[in-house]
Order: structure tokens, then sequence, then C-alpha cells
């Protein structure tokens, strides 16, 4: 049975029990080439013709990573697959498998169990990426688990730690549209109120939508360091920059380039948040300051940020743009990130904000995704 072929259930999860709830669930789930062993058993068995496996693991917490007023069952588990799929791509390895563990109040919809499982199928069936095991439980909120497995392919994994001087910071995706789109959630925009850019940015936040084709493809280029910016573009160059032992410059924003495209492109929804109290204040220098903030501190887009060798440069794939250069760190400097050469960022804390730039009331966060925060 496929899944849009699968019926609805009814009922909650305490009716059903978890007998029933995985007799639902496992027509919902796509299976893996790889799988020697699926669905049903203690253990599922993956074939691993690489001789190794890129693991990876996330937790969606319900009311800090998704809010169920916000996002459809569907877009959670779609959100829960793509930001795991982009953690094997940026080791530059193809995603195989996910194994799910789910906490669930007894309460929960069966029907509301049964979507996100068509979320991760939906996101995860035209990979080829199967779902092929996990773990139900109960508890007082919804939490999704999610563990990924990628195939390298007979390639070295792209680690952090690789960054060399001269080498180009380069980025596929996008930056500072789940910000964008977040901001626009908490300012109380509903779907019969955005079009375009707005609209695109609110359902960026809700699904990320992650380039994965792009991590093998940037580590068959010749990439020497990776990683998914899933925390902000600062932030997770900074980690990038401190695992290699280098300094990452970013260019200017506001000068004519990459990031000048982000800027413009996010700046209409800035203004429009102004309408409701959001940017302060309502005019195109404040609308552009708010784009700076989400295009540098703003995560969970999931773009793949990586270093090559100026060699590389006409290897890049298919929507990668150079968006700074990599330098050792010169006399009393320390490994970190910098800002068009300026604005200094220590210790994976940025320092970056906008002084009279609200977003729903109150500041924007200045060091990006936190989970502790």
């Amino acid at each position: 049975m496929s899944t849009a072929e699968a019926p609805a259930a009814r009922g909650t999860v305490s009716d059903l029990g978890e007998t029933g709830l995985l007799a639902a669930l496992a027509p919902l789930l796509p299976p893996s080439p790889a799988a020697l062993v699926g669905v049903g058993d203690d253990c599922a068995v993956l074939a691993a013709p690489d001789g190794r496996y890129c693991v990876s693991t996330d937790v969606l917490v319900e009311g800090r990573h998704f809010r169920t007023g916000w996002m459809s069952a569907q877009q959670v588990g779609r959100r829960a697959a793509a930001q795991n799929l982009a953690d094997v791509a940026a080791m530059g390895a193809v995603p195989v498998a996910l194994v799910v563990g789910l906490v669930l109040p007894g309460d929960t919809p069966v029907s509301w169990v049964t979507d996100l499982a068509r979320g991760l199928g939906r996101a995860c069936a035209p990979l080829g990426v199967g779902v092929v095991g996990g773990d139900l439980s109960s508890g007082e909120s919804i939490m999704v688990s999610v563990t990924v497995m990628g195939d390298l392919r007979g390639r070295p994994p792209v680690l952090r730690g690789g960054a060399h001087d001269g080498d180009l910071l380069v980025h596929v995706g996008n930056l500072g549209c789940g910000a964008a789109g977040l901001a626009l959630l908490e300012a109380g925009y509903g779907d019969a109120d955005l079009t375009g850019t707005a609209a695109r940015c609110r359902e960026l936040f809700r699904v990320p939508c992650p380039p994965l084709e792009a991590g093998p493809a940037l580590a068959l280029a010749g990439a020497t360091a990776m990683m998914d910016v899933s925390d902000s573009l600062v932030r997770d160059a900074d980690r990038l920059a401190r695992a290699s032992g280098v300094v990452a410059q970013i260019d200017e924003p506001d000068a004519p380039g990459a990031l000048d495209a982000d800027l413009a492109l996010l700046e209409p929804v800035a203004l429009l948040l102004a309408g409701r109290g959001g940017a302060a204040p309502g005019s195109r220098a404040g609308a552009r300051a708010l784009a700076r903030t989400w295009v540098l501190t703003g995560g969970e887009d999931h773009g793949m940020l990586s270093t090559l060798p100026r060699s590389s440069l006409g290897h890049l794939p298919r929507g990668a743009r150079v968006i700074g250069s990599v330098h050792a760190p010169r006399p009393g400097q320390a490994p970190g990130v910098l800002v068009a050469g300026r604005a200094r960022y220590v210790g994976g804390i940025p320092g970056f904000t906008t002084a009279g730039v609200l977003v729903a009331g109150r500041a924007p966060a200045s060091m990006g995704w936190d989970h502790f925060h």
C-alpha cells in the first residue's frame, strides 16, 4: 500500500496501543535499497559496500523546534528528515536510511502520527532513502528523534578541520530564509496573509530544503572542509575555522556580490514585518539591517558551507557561490571568523547585533540557533 493510498487512522495513540500504531505506520515508511532486514525485527540490517557509514542523530522537541499550531504533522516529518539528511550530505556522503524514535502523549491523534510518517516518506522516498526502524514511547510532549546513515561511496569524509590557507569559502543554499520565516510566524502572519518570497520563507522554516546533491558534488570538486549551516552562517563558519585552525573571512554582505543578493531577497520580508511591530524603524535602512541579521546570524537553513582550493573554482556545483576566503592566523590572531575583515566573532558566540531592530517585539537572537537559549 503506498503512502497516498493508506487510509487515515482514527482515535488516539492510547486507543490504538503500541502494536496497533506500529502496524499503522509500517506501510507508510519507505524501504531502503541497502536494507537486508527492514522493519519488524529487533534491528535492521544494512549492506555497507563501502565498509563505513556516516551516522548522525537529531532530536526535535515540540515547542522548541516545532509547534503543532504552526506546522502540520507532514511538515514536521519532512523537517525531521531534511535536517538529518543535510548532515550526511555535509560529509560528502549519500543518505541511505533513517531510524526514527517517537515520544507521544497518549492523547495524540493517530492521524497526526500517520501524517508524520507520510512526511518522512515524502522526504525520503524520492532519494531512495528508507526508514528502516525506530522506537515508540509515551511522554508529556511530542519528540521526534531521527538517526541517519550515509554511504561515502569510497570517498574520504569531508571534515570540518581540513580548511587551508588560501582556500575559498563557498556556500550552496539559502541564507536567512529560515530566520525570516520564523519571524513571520512569530508575528502572526497566517497562510492567507503572505505571497511570494514571504510565503516561501515561512515554508522554508517549516520544511527546510537543503541542497543535498551539493555535498557529494563539493566533495568531488575538492572540498577541504564542509559542514551543514544549521545554527547560522557566522556561528558555523566560526566552528569550521576553529576546527581547521584558520581564519574564515566572510565578504561584506552589503557589497555587490553573493550575499548582497540574499539581502535584496529578504528586504521586502523585513519591510512587511514593520507593519506588525516587527522591524523598527519601518524604513529601507531598518529592513536592510534586519535582513543582514537574518543572513549572518539566522539558523535553520541547512545549506552547505565548504572551503575549496582556488583551483576548484571551475568545478563548483550548480548554485555554489564564493562568499569569502580563508587565511592562516596572522601574528597575535586566533582562529575564528571575520565579517568584512572588521567584526570579530570569538568562541562560537557571535557578537553581531543590530541596534533598534525588533522581531515580534524583541531583539533578534545574536548568535543564531542555540538549543539552550
